[in-house]
C-alpha cells in the first residue's frame, strides 16, 4: 500500500549512515535560509489570525532555542550541527503531538506545512553528515526543554530557530565547504554545455 511505502522510505532515511556530500544550494546559496526565514514569519502570521486555536489539553514539550552568541562561536561546527538537529527533532516530535490534538482546519493546514518545513532541515542535516558525533566525544548535556500549551509558540519556536541556530550554523558551513570551487566548476560547465545549465537563486 502507498502508506506503507511511505513510511518504510521515512525510517529509511532517518536511519541511513549519513554521508559528507558535496555543498547542496541550501549551503552554498545564503539567500535561501532567508527565505525559510521569510516563510516562517508567514506561517507565523497566519496562525495568529486562525479564529479556533484553543489552548492543548496535553502541554508538548519545545527546545529551548535562545542561546548566547559567545558560546555559539565558541563550539565546534560538529557540535552545532548536533545541537541543531536536536533542537529540530524535538520540535518535529513537538508538531506531530499538536496534529493529533488540532482538527480545526485552519490551524490543521499550518501545522502540515510546518511538520514538512521543519522534516526537511532534519533529512538535509542526516544527509549533509555534519550532526554525526564523534566516537570520542563526551556525552552532552540534557537539553533543556519548555512545556508549552499555546499552539503559536510551536511556529515561533520555528522562526527563532531559523533566524538564530540555524542560520549561523549554515553561515559555518558556507565558510567550511567548497561553495566557491563549486560554483567555478559549473561556471565552466556553463560555458561548455549551456543547454544542459540551470542557474541557481536565493537570498540571505
Amino acid at each position: 500500500p502507498p502508506f506503507t511505502g511511505l513510511l518504510l522510505l521515512t525510517i529509511f532515511l532517518l536511519h541511513i549512515k549519513p554521508l559528507r556530500m558535496i555543498p547542496t544550494r541550501l549551503v552554498c546559496d545564503r539567500r535561501l535560509i532567508q527565505k525559510y526565514i521569510s516563510d516562517s514569519m508567514e506561517l507565523e502570521n497566519q496562525v495568529n489570525l486562525c479564529e479556533e486555536l484553543p489552548l492543548l489539553q496535553q502541554p508538548v514539550l519545545l527546545p529551548q532555542v535562545g542561546f548566547s552568541l559567545r558560546e555559539w562561536m565558541a563550539k565546534t561546527t560538529q557540535v552545532k550541527g548536533q545541537e541543531v538537529l536536536r533542537d529540530l527533532l524535538t520540535l518535529v516530535d513537538g508538531i506531530a503531538a499538536t496534529q493529533q490534538e488540532l482538527k480545526q482546519p485552519c490551524p490543521s493546514v499550518l501545522l502540515q506545512q510546518l511538520y514538512g518545513k521543519a522534516s526537511f532541515f532534519v533529512l538535509h542535516l542526516r544527509s549533509y553528515g555534519s550532526q554525526e558525533p564523534e566516537a570520542t566525544s563526551q556525552p552532552e548535556a540534557a537539553p533543556e526543554l519548555t512545556p508549552e500549551r499555546n499552539p503559536r509558540k510551536i511556529f515561533q519556536t520555528y522562526r527563532q530557530l531559523l533566524q538564530g541556530k540555524i542560520h549561523f550554523f549554515f553561515n559555518d558551513l558556507r565558510r567550511e565547504s567548497s561553495c566557491g570551487l563549486d560554483h567555478h566548476a559549473r561556471s565552466s560547465e556553463q560555458v561548455q554545455h549551456p543547454s544542459n545549465w540551470a542557474t541557481s537563486k536565493g537570498q540571505q
